[in-house]
């Protein structure tokens, strides 16, 4: 049996800014158990963290583009750092610090942890938007379409 610690309720998820750095454009995302969006000093992280997995795909077969979530939980706090290449693989990388100590990050990736339901409903709309205007797009794909597509709501 299931015990919950609480009843499921939305969160807003909310898109913060297209990121540009190095030749990258990554959506940033909010997404909040608690407030309208998450803590700046947790946005910043997120882009610390991003730096050195995209600079990593240099040289690989990406088109400089993804999303980045900042996911400011109830008991964690989340980064999760995604981007397109080879056409259609979305690559992902997931970081977890306690709430109370934001600044202490762990790249948890290595051990299966993918994404909470918040955290994935961001990934499914972002896998629309990369069929919808890259993959399966009639007039060809279109990577700048693609950075307009934005999620704001509550789930």
């Amino acid at each position: 049996m299931i015990e919950l610690k609480e009843p499921y309720q939305t969160r807003p998820i909310r898109f913060l800014e297209l990121w540009q750095e190095d030749g990258w454009r990554m959506k940033i995302y909010g997404i909040t158990y608690q407030g309208p969006l998450p803590r700046a000093e947790l946005v910043e992280a997120a882009k610390r963290l991003a730096r050195p997995h995209l600079q990593a795909a240099d040289g690989h077969n990406h088109y400089g583009v993804g999303f980045i979530g900042v996911h400011d939980g109830r008991g964690a706090n989340f980064v999760f750092v995604d981007y397109w290449a080879d056409e259609n693989e979305m690559h992902h990388h997931v970081y977890v610090s306690p709430a109370d100590r934001p600044e202490e990050w762990e790249y948890v990736t290595p051990i299966g942890l993918v994404a909470c339901v918040w955290d994935l409903r961001v990934m499914w709309f972002e896998r629309e938007a990369w069929v919808e205007t890259v993959l399966a797009n009639p007039a060809g794909p279109d990577v700048e379409e693609y950075l307009e597509c934005r999620l704001n709501e509550d789930a």
